[in-house]
């Protein structure tokens, strides 16, 4: 049991993933910050999270010491509602003033790994297209109507998706023509390597949107709508890792759900969906140079996760730590049953802790502050 990163991951490790076990916990976001300090020490130069990718580039450039105020980045930069979050908006201001006196090689990155959507709504594929024709300096008309394809109904509601639309259809012939250039003039530079980021979640917004518009019942198309958000992810994950190979490893942080080697489940709209978690896809090229530690929380009084039974996982962990503490000697004890769906919270259970290298645990958790 220790609160030194340094104990929980090898010289192999390339990508170092800390999950939380909700999002309604803030206590983990604090440690996370403070882990990312100890690891910066470390050789570490990037930091991942489970926020949009494209938003993710204007945190990038900000912390670099690119222009804009840290409202506009917090509230543009992040998607989910995760730029509202004190932890997050430390972290950022910490980065800037990290790379303040530093060259270029040696500034830590800031990347987002995620879609641009939840599981139940996606936006328009309009804006990201654009961005690519615009690079290649095409004359092609994208215009659609946006709120047509971002409503909440065209996920949920397969006859009202545009999905197989033959404007869909024309977007995805558009889309997949405009890579092909792009390919052709491939280059490193900062501007190619963003219109293909843009082109590239377009297009997988529009593969997207194509699967909910599949004659399938519910369950079946959130279930695929799920493995097809984490296999998204998985891909930004081993992208960001060839960006970043050559200056040092990647800490990233997500949902346990989203970085576990195993697959994952949840209840969602009365239906049980199970899915291979962008971790379980990574894990198998990565190999041993990808390293997973579990966030897991003993008790919340915010969101009404009280104290665990001492017979439980999270009981066995409660009696090792007084604040928190990580640890890889993995508990005993029956999976807990005082949680309910809206909490976010994944209890520990075997499949979870196959899963994952070590947790780090906190005992009481705090809504928002330190």
């Amino acid at each position: 049991m220790s609160q030194d990163i340094r104990e929980f991951f090898s010289p192999f490790t390339e990508l170092l993933a800390f999950g939380e076990p909700t999002h309604l916990e803030h206590a983990h976001t604090w440690v996370r910050n403070e882990l990312f300090e100890q690891l910066a020490g470390l050789g570490f130069r990037s930091i991942t999270m489970e926020t949009c990718r494209i938003r993710g580039i204007l945190v990038d450039d900000y912390v670099k010491g690119g222009p804009g105020d840290l409202d506009t980045v917090m509230k543009e930069g992040f998607s989910h509602s995760f730029g509202e979050w004190p932890a997050n908006r430390e972290l950022v201001a910490w980065m800037r003033e990290y790379n303040s006196d530093k060259p270029a090689e040696d500034r830590l990155s800031f990347h987002g790994f995620d879609v641009q959507n939840e599981t139940t709504s996606a936006p328009s594929p309009r804006t990201y297209l654009e961005h690519a024709r615009d690079y290649l300096g095409l004359d092609v008309d994208l215009t659609i109507d946006d709120e047509k394809w971002s409503r909440e109904e065209a996920v949920l509601d397969l006859t009202q998706s545009p999905g197989r639309s033959p404007e869909a259809i024309r977007l995805r012939e558009i889309g997949t023509a405009m890579l092909k250039q792009l390919h052709a003039r491939k280059s490193t530079d900062d501007a190619w390597v963003r219109a293909e980021t843009y082109l590239t979640a377009g297009l997988s917004l529009l593969r997207y949107h194509r699967e909910c518009a599949e004659p399938n019942p519910l369950g079946v198309r959130l279930n695929r709508l799920c493995a097809m958000r984490d296999g998204v992810m998985a891909r930004n994950l081993l992208e960001i890792r060839r960006i970043e190979a050559g200056r040092g490893p990647t800490f990233a942080f997500a949902h346990n759900a989203h970085l576990q080697r195993t697959s994952s489940s949840m209840e969602m709209a009365g239906e049980r969906i199970e899915w291979f978690s962008a971790g379980a896809l990574v894990a198998p090229v990565l190999g041993d140079q990808y390293t997973v530690i579990a966030g897991t929380l003993g008790r919340n009084d915010t969101f009404g996760l009280g104290e665990p039974d001492k017979d439980t996982l999270e009981g066995a962990l409660q009696a090792r730590f007084t604040t928190w503490g990580i640890t890889a000697d993995k508990p005993t004890g029956q999976h807990r049953t005082d949680t309910t769906q809206v909490m976010g919270y994944f209890p520990l259970d075997q499949h979870l802790l196959d899963g994952v290298d070590a947790l780090l645990h906190v005992r009481v958790g705090r809504p928002v502050t330190r």
